[in-house]
């Protein structure tokens, strides 16, 4: 039997939550009942529970504190988070502790015991107290999941089968589905704003947009599934002709279930793109097309809404006078490298594509691809290296789709483009630098000996009179004033902090003629060698 701690400040809401339950049906049973942060963490301590549901905010240790302590002593225990109030940062930390879940007042007996039934199956597979023949069960049950996400992937994602193939009776005996005949559509579910980089907020939107989608549309439809590919829900729906309108009413409900979910996470948004129902199963390919449109759409009809797919045609671009004013502006803006008409000619599309009648949320995904692929082979036509410019596609890509709004599309994109242009300028730069580098370095390190122009850009790879004009450009100096330079800075040093004699100091710093060193000197410093020497050293 499972073993819960309820903690909560208001003894009624502990009564509420005691009384909503039917513990002994879930094989639980509750071992005591605190008021405050201090006495929750005894309570574990002392009984170590399976399950602690709390408030967040408490007397003593609040509920985040109180967590963090009790996972020192209980690791494994399920934590349920309670509150009435919109914590957003608490929430964020009460997820990336490993909460199971996070529920707002006034708490619903449906909700509290659907977690908790979660929890209880996992935790039994965990601790391996199934019995055989519920470990036979979860073994086909996972095998025939398997086998229904396949539809996913190999139907729909990769159409590994032509359209004469997908009829209900190779559907349902190959990838174990119930498809009967009636009407077929595929919705997504598109969440935006979440923060990526923490599991643990994925994990936990996914589950909510599972069990709001299972719990509202399974008994509306003669068949269902639902897979996530990252921050997007594939859903296909199976339901008879008479449940259209019910099932459109549905989908706007759920998506306002969702949104409550804002009350946790704080940025969280969400777009339902509803694919057109089509009456024969091999149209959930036109349906997931249309729906992916619909999800696109949201750039320009806004987020946090249901919007329903259109048969349109996906591959539509900017019109090529757009395209060929872009395109001449953002390779002539590289040529010159010029940060400052590059950002003019993302600006000029920005306010080209939404000034555009009927532009669409596709056009705008596909022309900021098509805007970061011409900015990438500019680059490289012009000999300027963005490494790993592959990959760098890949990520932009991936990225762009996850924006919710037309603008912020923009802003990425630019913001994208101009660090990697700083990057590869720079770069650019050091790379053009190198033999001037090499060349400073080499005469600071060979002053001693005899140093020409000829052996240091040979040395380099240059000849001589291009390496000249370079070494001036890049350093203000000639050759010859450069090294003057190092060799008379030395000379000032070991007349300063030496007694050797001055025809010494002159072979020092690779002079062979006592005479032409001290006119050298006095040229550089207005003072002779010795008269340096008496007012310095």
């Amino acid at each position: 039997m499972m073993k819960v701690i309820i903690a909560d400040d208001e003894d009624k809401i502990c009564q509420l939550i005691y009384k909503l339950v039917d513990w002994e049906q879930l094989d639980m049973q509750v071992q005591a009942i605190v008021h405050n942060g201090i006495e929750a963490l005894e309570a574990i301590q002392k009984y170590h529970p399976d399950i602690v549901i709390t408030d967040i905010r408490m007397p003593g240790y609040d509920g985040l504190e109180m967590i963090r302590r009790a996972k020192e002593t209980c690791t494994d225990m399920d934590i349920i988070i309670i509150s009435g109030y919109r914590h957003f940062e608490y929430a964020q930390n009460a997820i990336r502790y490993g909460v199971k879940d996070y529920l707002l007042k006034p708490i619903k007996k449906a909700e509290l015991t659907d977690t908790l039934t979660r929890i209880r199956a996992e935790y039994m597979e965990k601790k391996e107290r199934l019995s055989a023949e519920e470990q036979n069960r979860i073994t086909v049950k996972n095998s025939v999941d398997k086998l229904r996400s396949a539809f996913f992937t190999e139907v729909l994602f990769r159409k590994e089968k032509r359209k004469e193939e997908i009829t209900i009776e190779v559907i349902n005996e190959e990838y174990h589905y119930k498809f009967k005949r009636g009407c077929y559509q595929v919705v997504l579910i598109k969440i935006d704003g979440i923060d990526s980089s923490f599991q643990s907020n994925i994990t936990y939107i996914q589950d909510k947009v599972l069990q709001s989608v299972n719990k509202r549309l399974a008994g509306e439809c003669y068949e269902m599934e639902c897979v996530f590919d990252g921050n997007m829900c594939y859903a296909v729906l199976n339901f008879s002709n008479e449940s259209k309108r019910s099932i459109r009413k549905t989908l706007k409900s759920i998506l306002d279930e969702l949104l409550l979910q804002k009350d946790v996470l704080e940025n969280l948004r969400i777009t339902l793109g509803a694919g057109i129902v089509e009456e024969d199963i091999s149209g959930f390919i036109i349906s997931l097309k249309t729906a992916s449109w619909a999800i696109e759409q949201r750039l320009i009809l806004g987020i946090n809404k249901v919007i329903e797919g259109e048969n349109t045609s996906l591959n539509e671009v900017a019109d090529s006078k757009l395209f060929y004013d872009f395109n001449k502006q953002m390779t002539d803006s590289l040529e010159k490298l010029s940060e400052a008409s590059l950002i003019n000619a993302l600006r000029y599309l920005q306010t080209a594509l939404r000034n555009k009648e009927n532009t669409t949320g596709h056009e705008i995904i596909q022309m900021s691809k098509e805007a970061m692929n011409l900015y990438l082979f500019t680059m490289r036509q012009n000999k300027f290296a963005v490494k790993e410019a592959e990959s760098f596609f890949e990520k932009f890509s991936t990225n762009i789709e996850n924006i919710g709004t037309a603008d912020e599309v923009f802003s990425y994109l630019t913001r994208a483009i101009v660090m990697s242009f700083r990057k590869a300028v720079a770069e650019k730069q050091q790379e053009d630098n190198k033999p001037i580098r090499d060349a400073k370095q080499y005469m600071k390190e060979h002053f001693k000996e005899p140093v020409s122009l000829e052996i240091v850009s040979d040395l380099v790879g240059f000849n001589a009179t291009y390496f000249s004009s370079l070494f001036k450009k890049e350093t203000g100096k000639t050759f010859s004033e450069y090294l003057t330079e190092i060799r008379m800075e030395k000379a000032k040093e070991l007349l300063k902090d030496t007694n050797l004699s001055v025809a010494a100091i002159c072979t020092e710093v690779g002079y062979s003629d006592n005479k032409h060193f001290t006119k050298g000197f006095a040229k550089y410093t207005n003072l002779k060698p010795n008269e340096y020497r008496k007012i310095y050293s």
